[in-house]
């Protein structure tokens, strides 16, 4: 070889290795014997991973109160899934604090030593998915991809990406693989009251609704599932209190001395979740503690 072409080699060589630290990488597979529960994370230069979960909350599903009707259809949804029965992709929609997301996670304690796992991903990197469907599709173990709190703004890409893969195409192809998400939101876009101006009304009554508002609605109706959570009763909220003031070790007196001070708790918060009692509970165990 000329000599000559040495330094110029060199010279391409370092561009090359410039080229591929800032070129898109494929997603590759994370080590699945250290968690049942990992977060996609998408850092720069559009590289991308399934970091590990290292401490994942000990919430079990003895441990959710006054949401028993929802916990069934969650249970039954994830236990079929997991034993390779047919299931549906989920929606939890509803008020705030009232453990949609603590339902999830109560499932993946229950069930992960049946192998399930689960993959947090933010709505933000939706678009995603089908790279993260593609890594785990010849995997044994059944996995939720999981978004929090789900909402779009109008023209967000990930609302038709997610749209999309709803459309059978995740469960036609990848049978260990279901959406689980949870909003505040039932149909996950804001609505006006200017689209029901849409409304055409025929002389017979009946009703056709604008193409806006079908577009609204038609990505809540993917889902196969749904589950909604209501506000708790002033009882319901008060036994999440005691159920939580007892898991940490409080007296059944001090428990009942508790409920006209959780009761104030909440009143000052505008709100009676579940969020909330256990906000109080932790709270009062602190106090009761340093007191004792």
């Amino acid at each position: 070889m000329n000599p000559g072409f040495e330094p110029l080699l060199q010279r391409a060589e370092q561009l090359m290795a410039r080229l591929e630290a800032v070129l898109p990488q494929a997603l590759t597979q994370p080590d699945w014997q250290a968690s049942c529960a990992y977060r996609y994370r998408k850092r720069s230069a559009g590289r991308s991973s399934l970091e590990p979960v290292r401490h994942i909350g000990a919430m079990r599903l003895d441990d959710l109160k006054a949401i028993d009707a929802q916990k069934e259809k969650i249970q039954r949804n994830t236990l079929q899934f997991v034993r390779g029965q047919l299931a549906n992709n989920v929606l939890l929609t509803g008020a705030r604090g009232t453990g949609k997301s603590s339902l999830i996670r109560a499932c993946l304690n229950e069930y992960a030593g049946q192998g399930l796992r689960l993959i947090e991903v933010d709505k933000a990197d939706l678009t995603d998915l089908p790279d993260m469907v593609d890594l785990v599709s010849d995997r044994p173990e059944k996995f939720i991809v999981f978004c929090d709190d789900l909402s779009f703004e109008d023209g967000e890409p990930g609302y038709k990406a997610l749209k999309s893969i709803l459309d059978g195409s995740v469960a036609a192809t990848t049978a260990n693989v279901l959406i689980y998400a949870t909003s505040n939101r039932r149909h996950l876009l804001p609505e006006y009251m200017k689209e029901n101006l849409s409304y055409t009304h025929t002389e017979d009554g009946e009703v056709h609704p604008g193409e806006g508002v079908e577009e609204k609605i038609s990505l809540s109706e993917r889902f196969g599932l749904w589950v909604s959570f209501y506000p708790f009763a002033q009882d319901e909220y008060l036994a999440i209190v005691a159920q939580w003031l007892d898991s940490f070790g409080i007296s059944q007196g001090a428990i009942d001395a508790a409920r006209p001070l959780a009761l104030v708790w909440a009143l000052e918060r505008g709100s009676r979740s579940g969020r909330v009692a256990y906000q109080f509970a932790r709270d009062y165990a602190g106090q009761h503690a340093l007191g004792a």
